[in-house]
C-alpha cells in the first residue's frame, strides 16, 4: 500500500480524485436519468428513451476527441467552464424540451459533456512519476467502478420518491458542481518537464497516431465492449430464472469485485501486460454463462471484476506513455470515445447472441469480444516500431 499513500501524498491528487469522483458519478448517471425522464415524465416508451441515451452517447463519443484537443490548446479550465456553462442550459432546459428537440439537445450535451475523466487521466500523468503511475491509474480505475456502481443506483432510488424532474435537475447540478470544482482546482496537465511541449507545436499525428496507439485504443473498445456485454446477459439470465430482480446484485458484486482487482493490481510490483490482461478478462467471462441463479452468478462474475479495473488501469495507462505531451489531451480523448463507442457496441452484440440462442451464448460473446480485442492489440503492438515513442517517452510501453 506504499505505492496508494505515496500517490495520495502528491499535492492536489487526493482533491481531484474527489471531486471527479463526484463529476463521474453523476455522468455515468445521466442516462438513466434522461431515461425516467422520459419514461416517466413524457410518459413515452423504452424505445423513445433509448434514442434519447443514443444521442448522448454519440455525442460524448464523438467529443472526446474534440474536447481533448482544446484541452491541448486551451487548458484544461477554459474547457471546463465552457461545458459546465452548456450543462447548466442543458438540465436546466429538460423538463421544458418537446422530444424532437430533447435528441438535438441531448447529443449536444454529450458532445459538450464536462471532461472530467480526461481531465484527470491527464493530471495523472503530469502529476506522478513513472514509478507511481500504475498505483495512480489504479485508483482512477477504481473510482470509475465506485462511480458505476454509484451514480444510477442513486437516480432509481430517487426516482421512486421524486419527480423525473427533480431527479434530472439533481444530476445536473451534480456534473456541474464536479465540473466546476475540477476547474477550481486546475489541476496541471503537463508536467514540469513538458511544460515547453505546446511551444515545440503538435507533433503530427502520424508520429504518435501509430500501431502501438492504435493497440492500446482496440484493447480499450474490446474491454468496455465485454463489459457492457456482461451487465446485459446478466440482467438476460436471470430474467430466464424469473430473478430479475436479483441483477442489481450480481452488478454490486462484480463492481466490488472489480474494486478490489484494482486495489490489489495497483500494489503489484511488476505490471502485466494490457493485452494478457485483456484476454484473461475474455477467458474467465466465457465460463460465467454456466451459472443459472442469482447466487452462483455471484460467484461466476468475480473472476471478471476482479480483473476489470486492472485491465482499465492499464490501458489508460498505455495512453498516457505512448501521447506526447502536446497531444495527451487529444489521445486521451480518443480513448474516451473508443471505450464510448464499445459500450455502445457491446449490447446490440450480446443481445443478438442471446436472440439467436440462450442467455449463456451472451457471456461468450462478451468474453470472445474482449479475447478478439486481446490478439489484435498483441498483433498490432508486435509491429509498433519503438522508434514510434522513444522521441517522446523513453520508459516502454508493455502493451504485448
Amino acid at each position: 500500500m506504499t505505492g496508494y499513500r505515496q500517490v495520495l501524498a502528491v499535492p492536489g491528487m487526493a482533491s481531484l480524485l474527489g471531486v471527479s469522483l463526484l463529476a463521474r458519478a453523476a455522468i455515468t448517471a445521466d442516462v438513466m436519468a434522461l431515461t425516467m425522464y422520459v419514461v416517466l415524465g413524457l410518459e413515452l416508451s423504452y424505445a423513445a428513451a433509448g434514442g434519447v441515451a443514443a444521442a448522448l452517447t454519440a455525442g460524448v463519443a464523438l467529443g472526446g476527441p474534440l474536447l481533448g484537443r482544446m484541452i491541448d490548446s486551451r487548458g484544461p479550465r477554459t474547457v471546463l467552464l465552457v461545458t459546465v456553462v452548456v450543462q447548466v442550459v442543458f438540465w436546466l432546459s429538460v423538463p421544458i424540451l418537446p422530444y424532437g428537440f430533447l435528441l438535438v439537445a441531448s447529443f449536444v450535451a454529450g458532445l459538450l459533456m464536462v471532461p472530467a475523466q480526461a481531465v484527470s487521466r491527464q493530471a495523472i500523468a503530469a502529476m506522478t512519476t513513472t514509478e507511481q503511475r500504475r498505483a495512480a491509474f489504479a485508483l482512477e480505475s477504481v473510482q470509475g467502478e465506485l462511480s458505476y456502481i454509484v451514480g444510477p443506483a442513486v437516480v432509481i432510488l430517487c426516482a421512486a420518491t421524486m419527480s423525473p424532474d427533480v431527479v434530472a435537475w439533481g444530476v445536473g447540478a451534480a456534473i456541474v458542481a464536479g465540473g466546476a470544482g475540477i476547474a477550481l482546482l486546475n489541476p496541471p496537465v503537463r508536467a514540469d518537464a513538458e511544460a515547453d511541449a505546446s511551444a515545440a507545436g503538435r507533433p503530427p499525428r502520424r508520429q504518435w497516431l501509430g500501431a502501438g496507439m492504435i493497440a492500446a485504443l482496440t484493447m480499450a473498445f474490446g474491454t468496455t465492449t465485454l463489459l457492457s456485454g456482461v451487465d446485459l446477459a446478466i440482467v438476460a439470465t436471470l430474467q430466464e430464472a424469473g430473478q430479475v430482480s436479483w441483477a442489481a446484485v450480481v452488478v454490486v458484486v462484480f463492481g466490488a469485485s472489480s474494486v478490489v482487482g484494482g486495489l490489489i493490481y495497483g500494489a503489484l510490483t511488476r505490471p502485466l501486460p494490457t493485452w494478457l490482461l485483456l484476454g484473461l478478462l475474455g477467458l474467465v467471462t466465457i465460463p460465467a454463462g454456466l451459472a443459472h441463479d442469482w447466487p452462483w452468478l455471484c460467484v461466476a462474475v468475480v473472476g471478471s471484476g476482479l480483473l476489470t479495473a486492472p485491465t482499465l488501469a492499464t490501458v489508460a495507462d498505455a495512453v498516457s506513455r505512448l501521447a506526447p505531451a502536446g497531444v495527451r489531451g487529444e489521445a486521451t480523448g480518443l480513448q474516451s470515445s473508443a471505450q464510448s463507442a464499445g459500450f455502445a457496441l457491446g449490447s446490440p452484440l450480446v443481445g443478438v447472441a442471446i436472440d439467436l440462442s440462450v442467455p449463456a451464448a451472451g457471456f461468450a460473446a462478451a468474453g470472445l469480444a474482449g479475447l478478439a480485442a486481446a490478439l489484435t492489440g498483441h498483433l498490432l503492438s508486435r509491429r509498433s516500431p519503438a522508434r514510434t515513442a522513444a522521441p517522446y517517452h523513453p520508459v516502454p510501453v508493455d502493451l504485448g
